[in-house]
C-alpha cells in the first residue's frame, strides 16, 4: 500500500499569519519544525496502519520547506517546484492508494486562517462546476481522476468543514480553531502530532484505489481583485473573461483543469504590481 502525502503550511500546527510562511523569514525558519512534525506524525501514523511506502510532496511556495533530515526514514520528499501536477505530483503514476492532505487550509473568499486558493491575495473566489473550490477541492479532484480517495485532512477547524464536502470518508484533524485570517486558538504540538498519527493509522483502511469514476468536463472560473488581471489571465488560452472581475475556462479532464489554473495564476502574480494590485 502506498500514501501519497501532499504537504501545505498555512494549515501547519501553530502557524497563523504570513511571515510564518514566506520562505526566508525568521518565523518560518521557526514553523518548519512544527510543519515538519505534522507531516511525520502522518508519516507514523501510516506506517503503523501497515503502510508499505509513504511518498511526500512538498506543496507550499517554494515547495523547499520540510526538514528532510528529521522525516522518518521510511519516508521519500519530492521536493523543488515545477511539477506536472503541482501540489498532488506523484498521484499520476497508477501506484497510490491514497492521498492525504496535511498542512491544508481554506479557499480564497472564506472564513479560515490564511485562506487563500494558490495565490496568497488577488484571487478573491474560485468555483469548480459552480461550486465553491478550496485547493482542498481541487487536488481532490485531479485525484479521483486517477482513483485515488482522500483519506486524511489537517488544518484548521474550518479547512476540516471544507473537507467534509470533498471527502465526505476522510478523517480529519483540527490543529487550530479559526479566530480570523491572521488568529487562531492553537493546539501544541505534542498534541498535534499525536492526534495526527492516530488519525492517520485510522485512515490507511481507507486507502483503496479505484476505477476512476467519469467526471468531466470541468469549468473552473476564478474571481480576481482587480479587473486588470482579467486582461492577464485570458492571454492563456482558452480562458475567457466571464465577469467584470472573472474569468472562466472549461477542461476535458481535472489534469487538463489544474495545469491551465496554474498557468492562470502564474501569470496573474507576474501581472501584480507592488503597491496597486
Amino acid at each position: 500500500m502506498k500514501i501519497l502525502i501532499s504537504a501545505d503550511m498555512e494549515g501547519a500546527t501553530g502557524v497563523t499569519w504570513p511571515g510564518d510562511v514566506l520562505p526566508g523569514s525568521p518565523q518560518w525558519e521557526r514553523f518548519r519544525h512544527p510543519f515538519t512534525s505534522d507531516v511525520n506524525a502522518a508519516v507514523q501514523g501510516f506506517f503503523d496502519g501497515g503502510a508499505d511506502e509513504v511518498l511526500i510532496n512538498e506543496a507550499h511556495s517554494s515547495m523547499r520547506n520540510l526538514l528532510l533530515e528529521k522525516l522518518d526514514q521510511r519516508a521519500q520528499m519530492i521536493t523543488g517546484r515545477h511539477k506536472t501536477l503541482s501540489m498532488v505530483e506523484g498521484v499520476q503514476h497508477g501506484d497510490v492508494d491514497g492521498v492525504a492532505f496535511i498542512g491544508y487550509h481554506t479557499g480564497a473568499g472564506t472564513e479560515g486562517v490564511l485562506a487563500h486558493t494558490y495565490l496568497p491575495n488577488s484571487v478573491t473566489g474560485v468555483w469548480a462546476n459552480g461550486a465553491r473550490a478550496s485547493e482542498g477541492l481541487l487536488n481532490a479532484l485531479v485525484a479521483a481522476e486517477y482513483g485515488v480517495p482522500v483519506v486524511l485532512v489537517t488544518g484548521d477547524d474550518k479547512t476540516c468543514e471544507d473537507a467534509k464536502g470533498y471527502a465526505p470518508d476522510a478523517r480529519c484533524v483540527a490543529v487550530k480553531d479559526y479566530v480570523s485570517r491572521y488568529a487562531a486558538v492553537c493546539r501544541t504540538p505534542a498534541r498535534t502530532a499525536a492526534d495526527i498519527r492516530r488519525a492517520a493509522r485510522e485512515a490507511t483502511v481507507l486507502a483503496v484505489r479505484h476505477e476512476p469514476p467519469q467526471r468531466g468536463p470541468f469549468t473552473i472560473e476564478l474571481e480576481f481583485d482587480a479587473e486588470h488581471l482579467v486582461g492577464a489571465a485570458s492571454v492563456v488560452p482558452g480562458v475567457e473573461r466571464s465577469g467584470e472581475r472573472r474569468v472562466a475556462y472549461t477542461s476535458p479532464t481535472m489534469y487538463e483543469g489544474i495545469r491551465c489554473f496554474k498557468a492562470v495564476t502564474t501569470v496573474v502574480s507576474a501581472a501584480v504590481e507592488e503597491q496597486y494590485g
